[in-house]
């Protein structure tokens, strides 16, 4: 659960998130006629809606693109759950590893529910859903960079990595909350596309980087 399973998933949601931007039918915001996925030009979400820009149904892409956030998000929540009992030992970890884990369930569940809401279809919410990602597991990053400075089990280095994670992901939701808006240009666009590649590409790092340290310990 803490180790090899991650992995897996990770593993999974990209090779799903790959094959959903090869059979994206096509078109951005601002190019309804493009062909195909742009890995600058087109967000995680555009693999989720029930309709491509271009007008053309969509069903395959925004099947792969559920099933992964879901796979990710059901992962995440067993994750959470039994880590924080490696730091049961010591009141103070333990209680700053459950509030972490309290926002991580929320984070979890706001995968789930991007998958769910298709931005065509529920905007709002799948924008509610989606910044909750990053929000709550912003808190959790903090959380856990405490427990695991503090603790005896796991290296400094893994502080340090969760440390990193935490000042990555906060900058990305001052993005979300003061960035140029993705309609506003081309350029925005670009920008508001990259930053949000980047850093589901340090979360997916993140959790590979935990289970490499988690595999150091006893865990029976």
């Amino acid at each position: 659960m803490l180790v090899f399973l991650p992995r897996i998933v990770v593993f999974v949601f990209i090779l799903l998130q790959i094959i959903a931007m090869l059979v994206y039918p096509g078109g951005t915001i601002h190019n309804e006629h493009s062909i195909g996925y742009s890995f600058l030009s087109n967000f995680f979400s555009d693999l989720g809606t029930y309709t491509s820009y271009n007008g053309s149904p969509n069903y395959l892409s925004m099947s792969l693109f559920i099933i992964g956030l879901t796979l990710v998000g059901i992962t995440f929540s067993f994750f959470y759950l039994a880590l924080p009992q490696l730091f049961i030992d010591n009141k103070v970890n333990y209680r700053f590893a459950i509030l972490g884990s309290i926002f991580a369930w929320g984070g979890s569940i706001g995968l789930i529910g991007t998958g769910f809401t298709p931005a065509d279809q529920v905007l709002d919410l799948h924008i509610f859903f989606a910044n909750s990602i990053f929000e709550c597991f912003m808190i959790t990053a903090l959380s856990y960079t405490i427990v695991i400075y503090r603790a005896k089990i796991l290296e400094k280095k893994y502080a340090i990595g969760y440390g990193l994670f935490f000042i990555l992901i906060a900058l990305y939701v001052g993005v979300l909350e003061w960035g140029p808006a993705a309609r506003s240009s081309q350029s925005a666009l670009f920008f508001q596309v990259v930053t949000q590649k980047m850093i589901v590409l340090v979360f997916c790092l993140s959790i590979v980087v935990q289970t490499i340290g988690l595999s150091k310990i006893d865990l029976k």
